[in-house]
């Protein structure tokens, strides 16, 4: 096995050339997580550009006509990097709660799918996150055979086994940490324990292993995606060998990319300034798209066609909690306008001449008091959205920090990211009193 051989001679290189300089180790870091984002999602069908991945988690930029779906899998994906490349450093053990916790960072919240019943009829299939699979998600291949995953009620058992298995053989004294990530990798792929995201969490676990034993990720390039598949299908045949000799071949690459790092070479690869081009082409973009500026105009037609059908859903759905609570303010203002009923905003604000409005903040509260339920009389909620009329774009901000948006002059608030702020507004108030429940339940 030649590439084997091969990355842990390079391993023992990079050992000796370690402490590797933090500034230099960050740069080298932030390669492999860019390019970890991207390719990872790309395989599975992420419309998102190198370019565009960049640009999002680096500068937080947006890609306009893209779908929302596909920033949240990179922004999440990006979130469980980030907490594996932390927890990695600790002694934190590989075991089915953090692999459960992983799901969750990379799928964020349950989401629908389009899905195709047993008698070959359209049908929607809700994704949950951070629980095992709920319905089979066999898949059909090339030739139209049926290639079977674990069911689902033989998931938790053999979710139990991998781990014991995990465990027993990364405890032996001659473990060789390239077999046993990529072989972990293929087990939980044969496996598919969730409902969506099994090849992401999959590679990000293959990846946990390998850093616990001080390698570099790997990175699976998705214009290598055919070779990939083909080693996992000859596993399936039962050479698992050329499976982990594919993984060595690309920790390979990665090894000699850091190596270099640490000598304080260049880490570029030759695709690397297409990137660059493709970075710099999407910032350009952004600068072209914002010379609509603010101006009365541009504003209004802004509280028109976005923030005033955010603000209808918001109160739709906030005041679906109404009936638990004994009494709530509604209260939306702004420099020269004020609403404190939510029935007398519904009345005039629609009918009222906005064009003259100025419009440089809007406040929106919604306060709920006292849960009628005996015992519970001190319960009380505060949804608070801000949303800020700045030169350049429109800001919405709410009380949950993972959550704001920021709107150019020139774009709108599709109906997904409107459905996305409201829903964590929700979720927050939902959260709330399911925790005082708890508390009350469990004394």
């Amino acid at each position: 096995m030649e590439n084997s051989r091969k990355a842990l001679e390079l391993k023992k290189e990079l050992d000796d050339l370690r402490p590797i300089n933090k500034e230099q180790e960050g740069r080298i870091m932030q390669k492999f997580r860019l390019d970890w984002n991207y390719h990872s999602n790309h395989l599975e069908g992420n419309s998102l550009t190198y370019g565009e991945t960049k640009a999002l988690i680096l500068f937080g930029v947006t890609a306009q006509g893209k779908p929302l779906q596909d920033h949240f899998e990179i922004t999440g994906h990006n979130e469980a990097i980030n907490w594996v490349v932390d927890v990695v450093k600790g002694d934190y053990p590989l075991n089915e709660n953090f692999i459960r916790e992983l799901h969750t960072l990379l799928l964020k919240e349950p989401y629908e799918v389009d899905a195709i019943t047993a008698d070959g009829k359209p049908t929607k299939k809700r994704i949950n996150v951070g629980r095992y699979k709920t319905s089979p998600n066999h898949v059909k291949t090339k030739t139209g055979e049926i290639f079977y995953f674990a069911t689902p009620e033989e998931t938790p058992s053999k979710m139990t086994d991998l781990i014991n298995w995990y465990r027993e053989k990364s405890e032996q004294k001659d473990v060789n940490p390239i077999f046993l990530a990529a072989e972990f990798h293929y087990k939980f792929i044969r496996i598919h324990p969730f409902d969506d995201g099994n090849g992401r969490t999959a590679r990000i676990l293959m990846n946990f292993i390998l850093m616990k034993f001080d390698y570099p990720p790997v990175i699976i390039k998705t214009e290598d995606k055919a070779s990939y598949f083909a080693a996992l299908q000859l596993a399936d045949a039962g050479n698992i060998e050329a499976f982990i000799e594919y993984v060595a071949q690309n920790l390979v690459r990665s090894l000699e990319i850091m190596i270099a790092g640490a000598k304080g070479e260049s880490i570029e690869e030759e695709d690397d300034l297409d990137k660059e081009i493709a970075l710099l082409e999407q910032r350009l973009k952004i600068i072209e798209s914002t010379k609509v500026l603010k101006s009365q105009k541009s504003s209004t037609e802004l509280l028109k066609k976005s923030i005033l059908p955010f603000i209808l859903a918001y109160i739709e759905n906030m005041a679906k909690f109404e009936k638990l609570y004994s009494s709530y303010e509604f209260e939306v203002f702004g420099d020269n306008f004020s609403y404190r009923t939510k029935e007398d905003f519904l009345q005039k604000f629609k009918i009222e001449e906005i064009d003259d409005l100025i419009l440089n903040k809007i406040n929106i509260y919604y306060i709920f008091s006292m849960l009628k339920q005996t015992g519970f009389e001190n319960g009380k909620f505060d949804s608070y959205i801000k949303i800020i009329f700045d030169s350049n774009s429109c800001k919405i901000e709410t009380l949950d920090e993972n959550v704001s948006y920021e709107i150019l002059y020139d774009s709108n608030l599709t109906k997904a990211q409107i459905d996305k702020i409201v829903k964590s507004e929700v979720k927050r108030h939902k959260e709330y009193i399911e925790k005082i429940i708890s508390e009350k339940e469990n004394k």
